[in-house]
């Protein structure tokens, strides 16, 4: 294990995991599976830098939503409200898991609930991909 490297590497994933769970584009799914490739005995640290990454941008843009004004509800924010924060284990979705994560901040929808449904799915979604390089 080279230290300077590897937090390198890490602080990398994590920022690009970061940005890509915002309104940004992004690509973290290859940033992840890169590291893997080069660093398989990172998998778990990446897996969790990944995780939190992912998850902290997908609540910043629940934070963002949820300080502006109150809206009506929508048809599609009624879908949201209807299903609740559970909505967000498809937070990790392209083009719609942004949606999500803004529909939860619009709807005021609890942010710990939030938080545990969103790192749920977008940990899982990288540990499938951890999987499939194993």
């Amino acid at each position: 294990m080279t230290l300077p490297t590897d937090l390198a590497s890490l602080g990398a994933l994590f920022l690009s995991a970061f940005l890509s769970a915002t309104l940004l584009p992004g690509g973290s799914e290859a940033v992840f599976a890169g590291l893997l490739a080069l660093r398989p005995e990172l998998a778990m640290p990446a897996l969790a830098v990944a995780t939190v990454g992912n998850t902290l941008g997908g609540m910043s843009t629940y934070l963002l939503a949820r300080l502006a004004p109150r809206k009506e509800v929508t048809p599609r924010l009624a879908l949201a409200q209807r299903h609740g924060s559970a909505t967000l284990l498809l937070s990790w979705v392209p083009l719609i898991g942004d949606a999500l994560c803004a529909a939860a901040g619009l709807l005021r929808l609890p942010w710990a609930s939030c938080l545990f449904w969103m790192a749920i799915g977008k940990g899982a979604r990288y540990a499938v991909i951890a999987w499939a390089l194993a």
